[in-house]
C-alpha cells in the first residue's frame, strides 16, 4: 500500500525550503512551473535612447523589440532519496509523524544543502563581473574586498536594492576582527532569513559554511532581479508493509535547478583567487578604436592559457544567449554598420568562468 503525501505535507515541505535554505532569499520568484520540469520567466528589458527627431513617420526613432520578455528554462536536476522506517521505532499514526520527521531531516540535512552548494556553483560561474584577487582577504583587506564588489554593481547600475553577499564563516569571522569595521549591523527581530547575521553597505550579510564556495571562491554579492532557482517536491511516498520490510519504505522526488537570467549576469559580482578564475577576454581593437567594415577584424585572447572564449555581437550575454558562437579565429566586420557591441568571456575546465568583456565599436 503506497500512501501519497505530497499533498498532506506540501505546506509543511514550502515551509521547510523557504526557512532551511541558505541561498532562497537572494532569488527572483517572479516564475510559473510549466508541467513538471520546466519554468517561464517574466522580465522586462530596456532599449537604449535616441535623438528625437521632429519629423517624418518614426519621430521617436525605430521601435525596437524587446527580447527576453520572458524564458522558458528547464529544470535538469532530477533527485530522489528512499528509506525506511521500522514499525518498531515508530507506531504511531500509521508511520505518518515518523514520515514527517524524516522527511524534515531529510530536507535540513542532505536536500538544501545540495540546493544551496549547486545554487552558489551556478551564480559564481554565471558572474557578470569577475574580482581576480592577487591574494586570499584577511582581516586588513576583507572590507576593500567586499566594496570593490559593491562598487563593480553600482557602475554595471545594478539596483541597491535586494544585493545579498553570500560570505563564507572563514571570511565572516575576519570581517568582524577586522579594524575597519567595527560591527555588523544587528537586524535582530527582523531577522527572518535563515543565515542573514548583518549588512554591510546596504547589503543583507549570509554566512555560509566554508565549502558551499567553488573551489578558490571567496564570496559572492548577488542582485534579486538576476537569479531565479525553481524547486519542485515532486513526489513522496510512503509504502507500508512492502515486501520484506515490517515499517515504511519512504521514497522522494526532488526537481530543482538554478539560472542566471538571460540580460541580468551584471547583476552578480564574484570575488576569487586569481589562479583559480579565467582572466577576462580582451579585445584588438580595444573598445572604441577604430573600425573600417570589411577590412578590419576583432582580435579575442585570453591570458588563462588553455581557455575557450564565447562572444556575441548584439550586445547579449554570452553566458546565457542562444546567440554566443564559440571564438576560433578574428572577427570579420564585414556588413557592420552603425555600433556593434562584441561580448565575450572565458572558460577552462577547473576553473571558474571569467567575468564578462564589453567592447563598443562606433563605425
Amino acid at each position: 500500500m503506497a500512501i501519497n503525501y505530497a499533498l498532506k505535507y506540501a505546506d509543511k515541505v514550502a515551509e521547510r525550503f523557504r526557512l532551511g535554505s541558505l541561498t532562497d532569499i537572494a532569488t527572483n520568484k517572479d516564475y510559473d512551473f510549466l508541467g513538471v520540469k520546466s519554468v517561464r520567466v517574466y522580465s522586462v528589458d530596456t532599449v537604449p535612447l535616441t535623438d528625437y527627431t521632429r519629423s517624418g513617420p518614426s519621430r521617436y526613432g525605430n521601435p525596437t523589440e524587446l527580447v527576453d520578455t520572458y524564458q522558458e528554462l528547464q529544470l535538469t536536476r532530477d533527485r530522489a532519496f528512499s528509506f525506511t522506517i521500522d514499525a518498531g521505532n515508530n507506531m504511531d499514526q500509521m508511520m505518518a509523524k515518523g514520515a514527517a520527521k524524516a522527511l524534515k531531516r531529510q530536507i535540513d540535512e542532505v536536500v538544501l544543502p545540495e540546493i544551496d552548494r549547486y545554487r552558489l556553483n551556478i551564480w559564481a560561474g554565471g558572474a557578470g563581473a569577475v574580482g581576480l584577487l592577487a591574494s586570499e582577504p584577511d582581516s586588513t583587506t576583507i572590507v576593500k574586498s567586499i566594496s570593490d564588489g559593491a562598487v563593480a554593481l553600482d557602475n554595471a547600475l545594478v539596483p541597491s536594492e535586494g544585493r545579498t553577499i553570500f560570505l563564507p564563516a572563514t571570511y565572516y569571522n575576519l570581517l568582524r576582527q577586522s579594524n575597519q569595521f567595527l560591527g555588523l549591523e544587528k537586524l535582530g527581530a527582523k531577522a527572518l532569513c535563515k543565515g542573514v547575521v548583518g549588512e554591510i553597505d546596504g547589503m543583507r550579510v549570509v554566512k555560509i559554511p566554508d565549502f558551499y564556495m567553488p573551489v578558490g571562491g571567496y564570496f559572492i554579492i548577488t542582485c534579486a532581479d538576476s537569479l531565479v532557482a525553481p524547486v519542485k517536491l515532486q513526489e513522496y511516498k510512503t509504502h507500508k508493509d512492502p515486501p520484506g520490510i515490517n515499517g515504511a519504505l519512504v521514497e522522494g522526488r526532488v526537481y530543482y535547478d538554478a539560472f542566471v537570467l538571460g540580460s541580468k549576469a551584471r547583476g552578480i559580482y564574484a570575488a576569487a583567487a586569481a589562479s583559480a578564475a579565467c582572466a577576462a577576454p580582451s579585445f584588438t581593437p580595444v573598445s572604441g578604436g577604430a573600425v573600417t567594415p570589411g577590412t578590419t577584424t576583432i582580435a579575442l585572447s585570453c591570458a588563462t592559457s588553455g581557455a575557450a572564449i564565447r562572444y556575441t555581437l548584439d550586445g547579449s550575454e554570452p553566458k546565457t544567449s542562444p546567440t554566443a558562437a564559440v571564438y576560433s579565429g578574428a572577427i570579420p566586420t564585414a556588413g557592420w554598420t552603425g555600433r556593434c557591441t562584441v561580448r565575450a568571456y572565458a572558460s577552462k575546465a577547473g576553473c571558474l568562468n571569467s567575468g564578462i568583456s564589453t567592447a563598443v565599436y562606433e563605425l
